[in-house]
């Protein structure tokens, strides 16, 4: 897909935020430099100013700039995993803002893996990108998803639908055992495949003090304005959107769509069919468990069931 990113570059420059689209889903866009930008994407988002930001990059110069240390083991997964859906958090720079950090003494940096975001970052430098999205609500994966929660007229570079649908694994290499804070298609056994070393989970939710590390921890996340539910599916209602996962052979209907397993499409799809039930004005979404699929999606399975638990309902 054709796209004219010079306007775009422009906009990063003069300190106005752009979404673009990674692999995982579309971020929000900021020059990881300027104050006055990053500050724009708060306030576009209605993020919570302690939500730490993930600065994203397009080459190890640009990492060289944020990390006070590049470790061994750091080292590893970038060879390993970059560019792609890792986040990794390593001690900062001194000169790094603040208002990245949320005034911690870590950074957390990714370089995407898609060919359009690395030559938007490669030209107009080392972006903070949250996902597009208003805060709380589901990721983007398509251009229209930003334009439904910003407006038709918002900047958006359209790279088509994301491949991975799911935001990048985070991992924390600043504590004693490499820790992941949000799982994602990169799973804690292909991280400790790479390190040699085990992986451990971190905190899902710090202390209401304490400002998180990682995205993801501490607010609520990814949620439809239609109820969520992730339960076995007994009866049927037309007014409620079904992901189903049992293999059932009925004929389809608008409202059930049937996986029979695929935890990889799920997780590309999950974000879109949130944003499909509020557009259809569906009631609930009703989610069948995917337990049975996990030793053959594993990093699939847990990102999946963190999505899930912090979109459904109470």
């Amino acid at each position: 897909m054709k796209n004219n990113l010079k306007p775009y570059i422009q906009l990063i420059q003069s300190g106005e935020v752009v979404a673009f689209p990674t692999e995982t889903v579309y971020g929000l866009g900021a020059d990881a430099w300027n104050p006055s930008a990053i500050r724009k994407v708060f306030e576009t988002k209605g993020r919570p100013s302690d939500n730490p930001l993930i600065v994203h990059i397009s080459d190890e110069r640009q990492l060289e700039q944020f990390a006070a240390h590049i470790s061994q083991n750091a080292q590893k997964l970038m060879d390993a995993f970059w560019p792609g859906p890792l986040t990794l958090v390593l001690n900062k720079k001194s000169e790094v803002l603040d208002l990245i950090t949320a005034g911690l003494d870590t950074v957390a940096l990714r370089m995407p893996n898609h060919g359009l975001a690395l030559e938007f970052i490669g030209k107009a430098g080392p972006l903070v990108a949250p996902s597009a999205n208003t805060s709380g609500r589901p990721s983007p994966t398509k251009a229209e998803h930003v334009h439904e929660d910003f407006g038709k007229d918002f900047p958006v570079i359209d790279g088509g639908p994301t491949e991975v649908g799911l935001e990048s694994t985070v991992l924390d290499l600043t504590s004693e055992v490499p820790a992941i804070l949000r799982p994602g298609k990169i799973g804690a056994e292909e991280i400790s495949q790479v390190l040699g070393i085990g992986i451990k989970f971190g905190s899902p939710q710090n202390k209401k003090e304490e400002a998180p590390k990682s995205p993801g921890q501490k607010y609520s996340h990814y949620k439809p304005k239609a109820s969520v539910f992730y339960d076995k599916i007994t009866v049927r209602k037309p007014e409620n959107l079904y992901l189903l996962q049992d293999g059932d052979e009925s004929p389809a209907s608008k409202n059930v769509i049937n996986y029979r397993g695929n935890l990889e499409l799920l997780s590309r799809e999950l974000y879109d069919r949130f944003r499909q039930a509020d557009l259809e004005s569906y009631q609930a979404v009703f989610i069948e468990p995917i337990e049975a699929f996990k030793d053959d999606f594993p990093a699939y399975y847990a990102a999946l069931i963190n999505r899930i638990e912090k979109a459904a309902s109470s």
